[in-house]
């Protein structure tokens, strides 16, 4: 079982590595995020209760269908009669799924087009590039901050997109990684603090705060061993990430963050939010480079540092991994 579950992991983040993320009409979380879509408007009611009530639903009933799926196709493999086949191709197809949950290369790919547009001097296609990666306004931003909502995308997407599935996967096998996936989609799409989704995205947004409070905090200290490794400012990292890590809105975005900064020696900042870090000011597509390194090494020392040893031991204490 610890076998096969880690052979899922390495095979998720070597697709992911070496293909980056199917087309949408394949890609489960694209579904996912359509059936979201689909249930929000139902969920919409003028008396607040009920709304929560309805927000409470969106993930509910999506989880409960996503996981039902998972056991349906779990059950029919285990319906295989030869045990190495049926474990080959457990290992597999759960390397296939697990893949879908984590996006290092979707993560690159977006960062780097906001730099190709930067590098054709097109500020507006760079900001609108951008806005695909970020929550905030970015209409009005400098070349320096469009960098910085870069930078600070890939941060936080180190946790979102890879750290955080594999973190419950690591506990709750592929049904873990497809429910976090679930609750941040859910959250990326309804989870805003304005009056459209004030009281449907209440829950998503608590979900999700609580699922990333452990995979933030990791997450941030894996960088810290990142930036050692590649021999940038990993003292720094530290500081930064202790003193910084809390000024963001979001109790946990920030660690990742400040982290980050802190290694670069940068600073980052969302206009009337946050600053995080104390060095430079401004920042280039080397920094963004650096940032992308960064996180595909953060991701595979999480899997070595942190997710190995939950499932050896979760393994050992007789914790069935759903691998």
């Amino acid at each position: 079982m610890i076998l096969e579950s880690i052979l899922i992991i390495g095979i998720a983040i070597f697709l992911d590595l070496l293909f980056g993320d199917p087309k949408n009409k394949y890609h489960p979380t694209a579904w996912i995020g359509r059936f979201i879509a689909i249930l929000t408007p139902i969920a919409k009611n003028q008396n607040t209760m009920i709304e929560k009530a309805g927000g409470i639903l969106i993930i509910t009933i999506t989880s409960t269908i996503v996981i039902s799926l998972l056991f349906i196709l779990n059950l029919g493999i285990s319906m295989i009669t030869f045990d190495v086949i049926s474990i080959v191709v457990s290992v597999i197809v759960g390397g296939l799924l697990l893949k879908t949950t984590i996006a290092i290369r979707g993560m690159e790919r977006h960062a780097k087009s906001v730099l190709e547009s930067l590098d054709e001097d097109n500020l507006e296609k760079a900001r609108t590039n951008l806005s695909m990666i970020v929550k905030r306004n970015t209409k009005n931003l400098d070349k320096n901050h469009v960098i910085s909502g870069v930078l600070e995308s890939i941060s936080e997407n180190t946790v979102d997109g890879i750290t955080g599935p594999l973190f419950y996967f690591s506990i709750f096998g592929l049904p873990g990684a497809f429910v976090y996936r679930v609750v941040n989609t859910a959250d990326s799409m309804i989870g805003y603090k304005t009056h459209l989704f004030n009281n449907v995205g209440w829950f998503t947004a608590t979900c999700d705060t609580v699922l990333n409070y452990i995979p933030s905090r990791l997450t941030g200290l894996v960088m810290i061993i990142s930036a050692a490794i590649l021999q940038n400012n990993w003292k720094e990292s530290y500081k930064i990430m202790i003193r910084d890590g809390k000024k963001t809105e979001s109790p946990n975005a920030g660690y990742p963050m400040a982290a980050l900064a802190g290694a670069l020696e940068t600073k980052f900042e969302k206009i009337n939010h946050y600053k995080l870090g104390d060095g430079e000011i401004v920042l280039t597509k080397e920094h963004v480079f650096s940032a992308i390194t960064m996180m595909k090494l953060t991701a595979i020392l999480f899997f070595g540092i942190v997710t190995m040893p939950i499932i050896t031991v979760l393994s050992f204490i007789g914790w069935w991994v759903n691998a």
